[in-house]
This record gives C-alpha cells, sequence and structure tokens, in this order.
C-alpha cells in the first residue's frame, strides 16, 4: 500500500513542473510527487495575485488545498526554494519536513548588475536558451532533455521571467525563515555554477534548523532533478524514512 506521505515539488525559475517526472518515476509505488507549474512558467497562467514569493507561496496553498494535501514534504528547486522556505514560514497544516534543491537564498540571490542584465535580455532567444543549459549543467543530458529545458526556457513568459530576475530573486524573507519547525535538508551540486554549495552554507543553512544536512552531489550542476534523479529520489526516500515522524 502506497505511503500517505506525497512530496510536493516547486520547480526552478525557467522551468516547468515536469522536471520532476523522473523522480515520480523512481519514488512509486512508495511516496506520490505531485510537481505543478508555477505561474507564468510551463505555461500555467500568471499568479492571481502577482509575481511576489508571497503570491506564489499563496497559489501553491490553494493547489495544496485542492490536492487535499494532509501530510507532506515541501521540496523547492532554485526558485521553487524560496517559494517553499516562505511557504513552510507559515506553517501550514500537514507540512512535515522541506528539502531543498540548489535553492535560491532567502536572502537576495547573488548576482552581480551585469548577469542580472545579460539575464533579462536573454528572454525568449533560443541561442540563449541553449548557452544557458550548458551553463547551469555539469553532467550531460539526453538530447530529448536538452531539447525540453530548451523548451520550457522559451515557453516562459516576459512578466514572470523579469518579475523574478528584478524583483523575486532581490527579496529577503531571512526573518520568517526561523518560523520553519519542520525537519529540513539541504542538496547542492558541487559543480552549480548558478549557487555554489558555499552560497548554501553561508546564505540558508544557518537560518534553518540545528540538524539541518547539507548534501553533496559529486559532479552534478544546478539541476539535480534532470542531472542526478537517482541520487535525489535516494535522499528524499532516506530523508521520509529518518526524519519524517509517522
Amino acid at each position: 500500500m502506497p505511503n500517505t506521505l506525497t512530496f510536493l515539488a516547486l520547480h526552478y525559475w525557467a522551468g516547468a513542473g515536469h522536471e520532476f517526472d523522473q523522480l515520480a518515476n523512481l519514488l512509486r509505488p512508495d511516496y506520490r510527487l505531485l510537481a505543478p507549474d508555477l505561474g507564468g512558467f510551463g505555461g500555467a497562467p500568471a499568479p492571481a495575485r502577482g509575481f511576489s514569493v508571497s503570491a506564489y507561496a499563496d497559489a501553491v496553498a490553494a493547489f495544496m488545498e485542492a490536492e487535499k494535501l494532509t501530510r507532506y514534504v515541501l521540496v523547492g528547486h532554485s526558485m521553487g526554494g524560496k517559494i517553499a522556505l516562505e511557504l513552510a514560514a507559515r506553517q501550514p497544516v500537514g507540512l512535515v519536513g522541506v528539502v531543498l534543491l540548489s535553492p535560491s537564498p532567502p536572502s537576495p540571490e547573488p548576482m552581480t548588475d551585469e548577469d542580472r542584465q545579460t539575464s533579462l535580455q536573454a528572454w525568449g532567444k533560443p541561442a540563449e536558451a541553449e548557452k544557458t543549459v550548458c551553463n547551469i549543467t555539469a553532467r550531460p543530458l539526453p538530447e530529448a532533455t536538452h531539447r525540453q529545458v530548451v523548451a520550457d526556457n522559451l515557453a516562459s513568459s516576459r512578466a514572470a521571467w523579469e518579475a523574478w530576475l528584478l524583483r523575486g530573486s532581490r527579496e529577503d524573507i531571512s526573518a520568517r525563515v526561523s518560523q520553519i519547525r519542520v525537519p529540513c535538508a539541504l542538496v547542492a551540486g558541487d559543480q552549480d555554477a548558478v549557487l555554489s554549495p558555499s552560497v548554501h552554507g553561508l546564505e540558508t543553512l544557518p537560518l534553518l534548523p540545528p540538524d539541518t544536512p547539507l548534501e553533496i552531489v559529486a559532479g552534478a550542476g544546478h539541476l539535480l532533478p534532470y542531472e542526478a534523479p537517482q541520487e535525489v529520489a535516494a535522499l528524499l526516500r532516506r530523508f521520509a524514512s529518518e526524519r519524517i515522524a509517522e
């Protein structure tokens, strides 16, 4: 009989919920994984209350209510990590854990003005999307996966793209993270060119519960669910069995 625990996974900026498809398959039949598209990405409409981190958290909370989730772990990747932190800080009913995969930190994301401007100008450009995939991955992706990552990048709405770069990534929710009361885990690739393990160790880990581990995936870049699905699935299973009370 499947476990009643659900993993609710939130994707990265310029991505889509299907980045977690391999994880969902690897976790079946023991666990269910749900991964909605976040507003403005993957074809999803804009969030009803805008593109702030709080507005995204509101939209995810509405999704949780619609799905009638009663016992779940939030899994947040990159941008989705910051949204997961905002939601977890609200101490929603049924939340039993948080796993952060290369998360955007609760403090303003470290990005130079030059890099921010370059990213702003890259919207909707296939050549730039191709370049981005190469820059943010360390392990080779299957050709079909590579094409999917590029397609997701190009499917991002301009409003969502710019809102994250100009506002969401710069928000500081550090003060609220101290309200998280459930077990957490932090996972990073040691070859992540976007957010290095040192960023997580300095900006995010000190704000999480004292026993939160920082797990390093060797040879992986920023797109952990695509680059290291077996390792991430194993980490999620271990987190569920060792850190979550029955």
